[in-house]
């Protein structure tokens, strides 16, 4: 990544190296954060931020999950005072594609039980570039974790919480150890339930399948717009339970995230999927999805909010 020039903290946009909160913060000493992963892209309109609304909704939510009080630099705020947060961010990072707003609990605090303890929002851009590397257009490798995915009963799988995402790093440093690029994690019944930071799908007879969202997955907002836009253009997706034997003998697979977007994988456990190159469907769906997020398709500007 290459960090950008100015971060909003609580309220004010400072400079990048002096955006900082102390070492006592909970959040730092017990993961007590809620964040979000938004995309920005260059348009004809200019930058405009991939479904905006979705991802702060989904931000407030996990804060209301957390008990967070939605106050940061003593002024409140609500879905609409971020939305303009975040935009605001942005115009100060002009090469930014990537948005990281991230609330936690700043206030110095040992201890378990942190009621009273003040909150932050930290919005922070960078250029992400591609996420997988600039091969993953080719095909990722996959392995499958020896980490299971966090479930219900673990902690709140539908947000996205700071601590949560330890068992993702584990997952992710054991797939770069066996030279893979990414790593499929499952449940605890044993089915395939998502990707280190994405959402997975397969294509087998004829229709796409994905893990649904009982599987204890996060419920990708890049997913939810993929399923769209698949049924859109003619596909049938299915949302189901999917097996490991499922996932490896399928003709076509691909990860979907906010970093990651839309990348085929053509390996999973030394296992060549398809005929090991990216396959048609995949291809199809994604450059659709460039084609909306980039502002060229009228049908889907909902999606889009525009910075300037």
């Amino acid at each position: 990544m290459e960090k950008c020039e100015m971060i909003w903290l609580d309220g004010k946009l400072v400079k990048w190296d002096e955006a900082r909160v102390h070492v006592l913060a909970h959040a730092l000493n017990y993961g007590t954060g809620v964040f979000e992963g938004i995309r920005v892209y260059q348009t004809p309109k200019g930058p405009a931020i991939f479904r905006l609304k979705d991802h702060v909704r989904r931000l407030v939510d996990g804060c209301k999950l957390m008990g967070f009080d939605m106050v940061f630099g003593g002024k409140e705020y609500d879905l609409e005072g971020i939305c303009e947060a975040i935009k605001e961010a942005v115009r100060a990072n002009p090469k930014a594609d990537y948005v990281k707003p991230c609330v936690f609990l700043s206030g110095e605090e040992v201890g378990l039980n942190p009621v009273g303890v003040p909150s932050s929002l930290a919005i922070t851009c960078i250029y992400m570039g591609a996420y997988l590397g600039k091969g993953a257009a080719a095909g990722t490798k996959l392995i499958t974790s020896s980490w299971q995915r966090p479930d219900y009963l673990c902690g709140p799988a539908g947000a996205k919480v700071n601590g949560s995402y330890v068992a993702s790093c584990l997952a992710k440093r054991e797939a770069i150890r066996q030279g893979a690029g990414e790593a499929v994690m499952l449940n605890k019944e044993g089915h395939v339930a998502e990707c280190s930071g994405e959402n997975i799908f397969m294509y087998k007879f004829g229709k796409i399948f994905t893990p649904s969202t009982a599987e204890g997955i996060l419920e990708g907002i890049t997913r939810a717009s993929i399923i769209q836009v698949a049924r859109d253009i003619g596909y049938t997706v299915v949302e189901t339970p999917v097996t490991r034997f499922q996932l490896t003998t399928a003709d076509e697979v691909w990860m979907t995230g906010t970093a990651a977007e839309i990348a085929p994988v053509t390996s999973i456990d030394g296992r060549q999927v398809g005929n090991g190159t990216p396959g048609e469907v995949s291809a199809k769906i994604h450059a659709k999805f460039h084609e909306i997020v980039e502002g060229k398709d009228p049908a889907y500007d909902a999606w889009l909010d525009y910075v300037n």
